[in-house]
């Protein structure tokens, strides 16, 4: 008898040992799907500047803003991303008018790819634009609209898996699409800001999640 509550108690002991590990593993895949972040919070580095817009950091935030010229502007990611999930918080102020741009390159401050919109209320922020090429893909229905907080922080990801970009912004997924041609595009993920003036627009916790 005292044999086999021997027995148990380690076989209690082995199970919750396990348990233990398990747990641990959960929280481990947990922190990992948070991803790499994109952005220091101190400088630039990383990043590439198309254009001569203003590109800085301040207080830990990564702050765009026009420019005397007020030309459209870029800051692309030195490395190029293919499928991926990526999470950022962004700001509006003024106009607002700005893009999270994906398998975009560059010739000078011209630039080839897909933008996910940021812009003010009412503007599609969340739907997907292809510059130079076919203009508009796919925009949120006039309901998802809502979702967009002017002036507030809000939480924008994209995932582009292949040929399928899905856009979820503040939680309210905002469209999705799938084509060709994003399928077989090759970049780097860049953040703009549009041309005219008066933009200004923060961006913080840029963390991208690559899936092979």
């Amino acid at each position: 008898m005292a044999y086999f509550k021997s027995k148990t108690m380690k076989i209690s002991f082995n199970l919750i040992t396990l348990l233990a590990i398990v747990v641990s593993g959960q929280t481990t895949v947990g922190q990992e799907f948070e991803g790499q972040s994109l952005f220091n919070g101190k400088n630039l580095d990383g990043w590439v500047q198309h254009g001569d817009e203003k590109w800085y950091v301040e207080d830990g935030l990564l702050i765009c803003e026009s420019g005397p010229k007020a030309e459209y502007g870029y800051l692309s990611t030195e490395d190029d991303y293919d499928n991926f999930e990526l999470t950022l918080e962004f700001k509006q102020e003024a106009d607002g008018n700005s893009g999270v741009f994906f398998k975009s390159t560059f010739e000078g401050n011209k630039v080839t790819g897909w933008q996910v919109e940021v812009a003010p209320p009412g503007k599609h922020t969340g739907g997907i634009y292809e510059s130079y090429g076919r203009g508009w893909l796919i925009k949120p229905s006039p309901e998802k609209e809502a979702a967009l907080k002017m002036g507030e922080w809000n939480k924008m990801t994209i995932s582009v898996m292949g040929p399928t970009v899905t856009t979820w912004l503040n939680g309210v997924q905002m469209v999705e699409l799938t084509d060709e041609k994003i399928g077989q595009g090759k970049g780097a993920i860049a953040l703009q800001i549009h041309d005219g003036g008066g933009i200004k627009v923060k961006w913080r916790n840029i963390k991208i999640k690559t899936v092979q």
